[in-house]
């Protein structure tokens, strides 16, 4: 049995909102937790919380919240309306935010972690031969950090391309449109159609081992070069 075209197009689309919500995640969440790890400022540890809470509430709540957020009555929501005259509620960019939320925490946990782990002393002289911070990011704790942030770029994209909850809620389930992997693999066993459950979960779990294997492979060249 192979891929309907219901089914492939939610492999597509799984894809491409994993890809997308882990870039947007990347390109965030680096330089936050490059500040968490190296500043001290007011509310850190307010901030610290607030980038968790996805992690603590269940996906369904957190869907919610951004509905609430994003929906045509939410501040959000209707400050697109305004400005585009639409919404990104119950399109594929609603599953790309929901994705991004979700595995928003995860990313700035593991790459600061990496990040505090670089030596402090290192900075410090770099500091001292008149390198400024962007350079010293770049140069000096980047380099060194690199494989806990590659670390997190690959559970960030492993959480995105497993999102549900959040996604049903705030994208729905809407064929041809929003059907992620896992909205389409409750769909099928909601209908009893395990054995298309079974193909889509055996495709989901190729595509998180492809995608692990080939960037560990380029992590280790790169530590190699």
């Amino acid at each position: 049995m192979g891929l309907d075209p219901l089914a492939l197009f939610s492999v597509k689309l799984s894809l491409k909102v994993a890809i997308s919500s882990t870039a947007i995640v990347t390109l965030l969440g680096t330089p936050l937790a490059y500040m968490l790890a190296t500043r001290d400022f007011p509310f850190k540890n307010a901030v610290d919380a607030l980038i968790t809470l996805p992690l603590v509430f269940p996906p369904t709540v957190t869907g919610y919240i951004l509905l609430l957020l994003l929906g045509r009555k939410g501040p959000i929501g209707e400050l697109l309306y305004t400005l585009f005259h639409k919404g990104i509620v119950f399109t594929w960019y609603a599953a790309v935010v929901a994705a991004a939320v979700a595995s928003f925490p995860i990313f700035v946990k593991s790459a600061r972690a990496a990040i505090e782990a670089v030596d402090k002393r290192l900075l410090t002289v770099s500091y001292t031969l008149g390198k400024g911070e962007v350079n010293t990011f770049f140069r000096i704790v980047l380099p060194l950090a690199k494989r806990g942030i590659v670390a997190a770029v690959i559970l960030s994209f492993a959480r995105a391309l497993g999102e549900f909850g959040a996604t049903l809620m705030l994208a729905g389930y809407i064929p041809f449109k929003t059907n992620t992997i896992p909205l389409e693999i409750y769909s099928s066993v909601s209908n009893g159609d395990f054995e298309r459950a079974n193909l889509l979960t055996a495709v989901t779990a190729a595509i998180a081992l492809v995608t692990i294997y080939a960037i560990n492979r380029l992590s280790n060249r790169s530590k190699q070069w």
